[in-house]
C-alpha cells in the first residue's frame, strides 16, 4: 500500500485528503492519504524521516512550505522560483520538491475564464504573499510583461518585484484603484475576504469590462470580493479550481495516475465547504 500526506500545523482544516480519498476511490488504488500534525520545531526530523515512516511522499503546507524548499536535494524550478515547496517526493533515495500552486493557479485561470490570454492590459496582483509568487511566476511563464503588485505593506511589494525582474512592478496599496482601472486580470492573494471577513476594496465601477477577477479564497466559495465583480457584470474565477487543479501533479507522483478534476469531484468538496 502507498502512502502521501498533508503536513501543516494546523492541519485539521485541510480538504486534500478528501480530495486525494476521491481520486484513491475512482482509480481502484491501494492508498492512502492522511493529514499530519507537526510543529514547525519538528518538521526536518519529519521529512528526513518521511520514506522511513512510510511515506511515499507528501504535501505541504502553512508554515512549512520554505522549511521543505530548503530541505529538499531536488528542487523542481517552480519550487526554487517561488522560494517554497508545497509537494515532495522521493528520487533515488533523495527528497525532490515542487511548487504546483503556479500549475493550480493558472489551469483553474485558463480552464474557467480562457479569454483571459486574449485581453491587453496589466496584470493586478493584491498580495506579496508566498500565493502572490505563485501567480507572479505563472504570469511570467506565460511572457506577459506588465505585472503590478499591491500590498499593504510596500517594502513586501518591492522585495517581490525585484526578485523577478523589469516586469514586475511594486505599487503603494493605497494606489490600487488608480492602477487597476485598464487591468487584463486582477488577482486576491490576501486572507482579506476568507470566512466572509474583510474584502481587498477594489471599486469596479471604472475597471474596463473584459477584466477577468480572480480570488484565491475559497471558504466561502464567492467572496465579497468576486460578488462586486460579479454585479459590474465582470467575469470572475474562484479559488475552488486552484485547489483541486494544485493537487493533481503530486498525486501523479505518489500513485503512478494523473487524475482529472471532474464536475463530481467540485461538487463533493463544495459541498464540504457549504457545510463549515
Amino acid at each position: 500500500m502507498k502512502r502521501a500526506c498533508v503536513v501543516g500545523w494546523p492541519i485539521a482544516h485541510s480538504r486534500s485528503p478528501l480530495i486525494h480519498g476521491y481520486w484513491l476511490k475512482t482509480h481502484h488504488i491501494n492508498g492512502t492519504y492522511t493529514k499530519e500534525p507537526v510543529e514547525p520545531h519538528a518538521i526536518k526530523d519529519f521529512l528526513l524521516t518521511l520514506q522511513e515512516q512510510g511515506f511515499v511522499g507528501c504535501n505541504v503546507t502553512v508554515p512549512h512550505k520554505e522549511a521543505a524548499f530548503a530541505l529538499a536535494e531536488i528542487k523542481h524550478g517552480s519550487a526554487t522560483a517561488i522560494g517554497a515547496a508545497n509537494t515532495i517526493w522521493f528520487e533515488n533515495g533523495k527528497i525532490a520538491c515542487a511548487n504546483t500552486d503556479t500549475y493550480g493557479f493558472m489551469t483553474n485561470l485558463s480552464q474557467t475564464a480562457p479569454q483571459w490570454q486574449q485581453n491587453t492590459g496589466p496584470i493586478v496582483v493584491l498580495g506579496a504573499g508566498g500565493s502572490a509568487r505563485a501567480v507572479v511566476y505563472g504570469f511570467l511563464q506565460a511572457n506577459l510583461h506588465d505585472i503590478r503588485i499591491f500590498n499593504r505593506t510596500m517594502d513586501r511589494a518591492r522585495e517581490l518585484a525585484e526578485y523577478f525582474g523589469p516586469a514586475v512592478s511594486a505599487y503603494d496599496w493605497d494606489t490600487r484603484n488608480e492602477h487597476s482601472q485598464d487591468a487584463a486580470v486582477i488577482v486576491n492573494t490576501t486572507t482579506l475576504g476568507m470566512n466572509g471577513e474583510g474584502d481587498p476594496g477594489i471599486d469596479f465601477a471604472n475597471v474596463n469590462q473584459q477584466c477577468i477577477v480572480a480570488d484565491l479564497v475559497y471558504v466561502p466559495m464567492e467572496t465579497k470580493f468576486l460578488q462586486a465583480a460579479i454585479a459590474r457584470g465582470l467575469t470572475t474565477v474562484g479559488g475552488l479550481g486552484m485547489l483541486l487543479h494544485q493537487a493533481v501533479p503530486g498525486f501523479e507522483k505518489w500513485f503512478g495516475v494523473r487524475p482529472e478534476v471532474t464536475d463530481d469531484l467540485v461538487r463533493l468538496i463544495k459541498r464540504d465547504v457549504e457545510s463549515t
